[in-house]
């Protein structure tokens, strides 16, 4: 575990890890990923990294999802959807918190969209060169995807086969809120470094799908797909919602991206 915050060190010796205190951190005090990306990578002695935030879970079938992303391509990036999940009280997965999580709260859970990357899976040798990036602010979620798209590395989502369970939180921990943590000066700095075009590269720009049947699909247009989608919506949907509500007929609105984000 890295990092000097409350309750880290308690937690490295209970769960019986090494604990490391230096990581280099922006003047506002928040950790690089280009330092922490390295010193992860000279640590580790597994063939595969994996960058997961700490509001994220992950089941089984996540790992089981990796392995056969490892049998079929030498290198990768593997991503997920996630699933938004209100919890309101610990889980403990040592005795019934699996199934609590998998019968009760899953399933009144809400699809994230496009531009939430919350978890990444890859070779130590994937990210050689990593730019100043801060670690939750926006940006440096989507520069790794671009950054893999940009070597010729396929980056495929596992979500048919195993989601990015999000556990909903505010953002009290960060100054000025979820507006700061897209937008503040760091978010700033980052959106220059990742190119200057707000989510260009999200996940709907993966290059393979991984199928229930275990075996890949290529994923072609789903950009364009997912801007036709939002233009029926505003084209035809919309302007027709009263008159489809005077008949009884009703129709959810397609995901949209966050709009502190936009």
């Amino acid at each position: 575990l890295f990092g000097e915050e409350e309750g880290v060190e308690d937690l490295a010796v209970q769960l019986g890890i090494g604990h490391l205190h230096n990581i280099a951190r922006s003047e506002f005090g928040t950790p690089m990923l280009d330092d922490l990306l390295r010193q992860a990578g000279e640590l580790a002695k597994t063939p595969l990294l994996c960058y997961a935030n700490s509001d994220i879970i992950l089941l089984q079938e996540f790992i089981d999802a990796v392995q056969q992303i490892r049998r079929r391509f030498p290198k990768f990036l593997a991503v997920a959807h996630r699933l938004n999940i209100n919890i309101t009280e610990p889980l403990d997965f040592a005795t019934d918190g699996e199934t609590r999580l998998r019968g009760e709260i899953m399933p009144l859970g809400e699809p994230g969209n496009d531009t939430a990357i919350d978890v990444f899976v890859f070779p130590p040798e994937v990210y050689s060169e990593v730019p100043p990036l801060a670690i939750g602010r926006a940006w440096f979620d989507q520069w790794l995807i671009k950054d893999a798209l940009r070597q010729g590395i396929p980056v495929v989502d596992v979500t048919l086969v195993a989601r990015a369970i999000h556990q909903n939180h505010d953002y009290a921990h960060i100054d000025g809120g979820q507006r700061g943590a897209y937008w503040g000066e760091e978010a700033r700095r980052s959106l220059a470094i990742y190119g200057g075009v707000p989510h260009a590269f999200t996940l709907l720009d993966v290059t393979h799908e991984l199928l229930p049947d275990g075996s890949f699909r290529r994923v072609r247009f789903r950009r364009w797909h997912a801007k036709l989608r939002e233009w029926i919506w505003r084209q035809l949907i919309v302007p027709t919602s009263s008159f489809r509500h005077r008949l009884g007929l009703r129709r959810g609105a397609p995901q949209k991206t966050d709009k502190n984000k936009i």
